[in-house]
């Protein structure tokens, strides 16, 4: 009888944890990362490129595919991209569109997967045109490649980068109108420098979220 008993036991906590589990994954409280490890670091921004759904990229080349997941709503953009920009991976409008939230620019919570099955470039490699803090400056004087855009971030005008530490000053300069600003790096993103609301309103051009022909210089 004590053998039956404990059978029966048994029997109903296994049932009761199958429902536990099964009401959680209903529920959103399993499965909250995709299986992939992200092969960028930082947040995912957007420039205001049109187009179907698509990404610029300083890490991969051209025809890469990549999934794009917004871990804060689960929303989805599988994107191929389509040429270079300043960032791991920079999302055009519609891919952007697809996976933010209402009235947001920025996806700081995010998980960027490569679909082709090749490894990323190492996060701390150079890439053609960069340098990294102590290197002697590329061709042309700009620490950055690509084009330059922002964050929602406000405050005073600052930056904040996947290439160099807190604390590192850098000047921005845009080519077509002249103007520059002067930021500090206030924290890691997965550009090479991404302005925030501020020192992007001191340097663009109106109506522009990109600044396509620029110079970052590292001021020591």
């Amino acid at each position: 009888m004590r053998v039956q008993r404990k059978h029966v036991l048994a029997a109903t906590v296994a049932v009761a944890a199958s429902v536990v589990v099964s009401v959680g994954t209903g529920m959103g409280f399993a499965e909250t990362a995709p299986a992939g490890r992200s092969v960028c670091a930082g947040s995912v921004t957007f420039s205001a490129e049109g187009g179907p759904p698509a990404a610029t990229s300083d890490r991969f080349p051209v025809g890469t595919r990549l999934r794009v997941t917004n871990l804060d709503n689960r929303k989805v953009a599988t994107v191929t991209v389509t040429g270079p920009s300043g960032s791991c991976v920079l999302l055009n409008a519609a891919a952007m569109d697809l996976v933010r939230e209402p009235g947001k620019n920025v996806i700081r919570r995010n998980v960027v997967e490569r679909l082709d099955g090749v490894a990323a470039p190492a996060p701390g490699g150079a890439q053609p045109g960069e340098t990294r803090p102590g290197n002697a400056q590329p061709i042309g004087g700009s620490v950055c490649a690509g084009s330059i855009t922002f964050s929602a971030e406000g405050g005073a005008p600052a930056a904040t980068s996947g290439q160099f530490p807190v604390g590192t000053r850098l000047r921005v300069t845009n080519l077509d109108n002249g103007k520059v600003v002067t930021v500090a790096v206030t924290g890691p993103s997965g550009s090479c420098v991404l302005l925030n609301a501020a020192a992007m309103d001191a340097i663009r051009e109106p109506g522009k979220n990109l600044v396509r022909r620029n110079t970052v210089q590292l001021l020591r």
